[in-house]
């Protein structure tokens, strides 16, 4: 395939690409983001995000186009500005629309909740609801805004029941809908992205949490997702991609090695702690047990009314690589259990190199089922949807350990591994 003109914009006299273009029907370019993991390192302000590289090249690539802009308060830059503040001020950005997604534009809703359709008071300008919509009714949005390329610059977490991946999904499938562009600027995965972990979802459980066959823990930017996309899912119908990769980013990086602010993408998200176990604590959301929402360390708390010293003492009998357990106790200020003391533990990160966050999650289900004899599955089986399959859940029911429930995934998480390898974008 090739590459347009846009995307062969040098990002403010840096060696190599700013952006690739990835439409067409054939792969995606395996010259996408020719600078990709050069310059830069370990050091502290290393990283130039796709925004700060968009930004040094003068915004050339959204040179005569009326622009809209996917995102929500995570969309800053090194001094934290908001890049919606930032492009609307600046002449050469025709800034014309937002679109917000779950938990809104300038992030004020909750779990499960968007802010609707307004007007931006710092901008007047207009923002448009994407929580929930997708195909058709997306590309109306889109449509009605009378935008002609949607940008998407969206901080991920790493896993692929994280839902702004999916927005990043349903916009492609919609801009490609209405013939419009779309550009990705590309953040950290704040977990590196180094491996694949977990479960590959399949096709039968496909939700807002999941809607295509990756793994648990993907492992990729956003931009690199945004590139699978458009290859495997999309290949029928590609959109008209741009992706503007990071300057100083490597597969092996942390985000608090990145020099970038943390800015929570979601309320239940304070921290880059929050996001390295999140992978695998968030299948708590599947039973009746808390998941810590409600307290200052939501996804490292987990517990129910019942639950006692034992299931600390299981867990870390299994010395879990990276990873000890305390016994905890805490009373969530709402969400499960609201307002009472519940027993449970708290996970302890020590080893974040070591740390497998899926198979840790798993341990955690299978030593709580053991233990406290109250555990349940959420009715609606939600665990399905989150782990993209039934098998855990049945295999944990029938009484399997943490290494039975692993391995049968190995298949199609190496599968997964092999597909994802094409679209890499970053060394290290």
């Amino acid at each position: 395939m090739s590459l347009s003109r846009r995307g062969l914009l040098a990002a403010g006299g840096a060696v190599g690409a700013l952006a690739a273009t990835a439409s067409g029907t054939g792969p995606a370019a395996a010259s996408a983001a020719l600078g990709a993991g050069h310059g830069g390192g370990r050091g502290r302000r290393g990283v130039r995000t796709g925004f700060d590289r968009l930004a040094d090249d003068g915004y050339r690539l959204l040179e005569g186009e009326r622009v809209g802009v996917v995102t929500n308060p995570t969309g800053v830059t090194a001094d934290v500005r908001h890049i919606v503040d930032v492009m609307h001020a600046d002449p050469r950005v025709n800034l014309t629309a937002v679109f917000g997604p779950e938990h809104g534009f300038r992030g004020t809703a909750q779990a499960g909740g968007s802010q609707g359709r307004h007007d931006d008071p710092a901008t007047g300008l207009p923002v448009y609801d994407t929580y929930l919509k997708s195909g058709q009714p997306l590309a109306d949005v889109f449509t009605a805004s009378g935008v002609d390329t949607v940008v998407f610059d969206i901080q991920d977490a790493g896993s692929r029941f994280y839902t702004y991946i999916w927005t990043l999904y349903d916009c492609m499938e919609a801009a490609a809908l209405t013939g419009r562009r779309l550009v990705v600027l590309d953040r950290p995965n704040p977990v590196t992205g180094r491996a694949a972990l977990g479960p590959v979802l399949d096709p039968a459980f496909a939700t807002f949490v999941g809607r295509r066959e990756i793994a648990q823990a993907h492992g990729m930017t956003v931009a690199e997702l945004a590139l699978l996309f458009n290859e495997e899912f999309l290949r029928n119908d590609p959109v008209r991609l741009d992706v503007v990769t990071m300057s100083g980013w490597r597969r092996s990086h942390f985000f608090d090695e990145t020099g970038l602010p943390w800015v929570p993408p979601s309320p239940n998200m304070p921290t880059p702690d929050t996001a390295l176990v999140y992978s695998g604590t968030c299948l708590f959301e599947g039973t009746n047990l808390s998941e810590g929402r409600g307290t200052t360390r939501p996804f490292e708390l987990l517990g129910a009314e019942g639950v006692d010293r034992r299931w600390a003492a299981a867990v870390n009998a299994l010395e879990l690589p990276g990873v000890a357990f305390r016994e905890a106790y805490f009373a969530p200020t709402f969400s499960k259990f609201a307002g009472k003391t519940v027993g449970g533990v708290q996970l302890h990160v020590q080893d974040r190199e070591a740390f497998d966050p899926v198979r840790t999650g798993i341990a955690l289900l299978v030593t709580a089922k053991r233990t406290w004899s109250g555990f349940a599955w959420r009715p609606d089986h939600w665990i399905d949807k989150l782990t993209g399959n039934a098998r855990v859940r049945t295999m944990i029911d029938a009484g399997a350990d943490t290494e039975d429930v692993v391995g049968a995934w190995q298949e199609d998480l190496a599968a997964f591994r092999a597909r994802r390898r094409r679209c890499l974008r970053y060394g290290g």
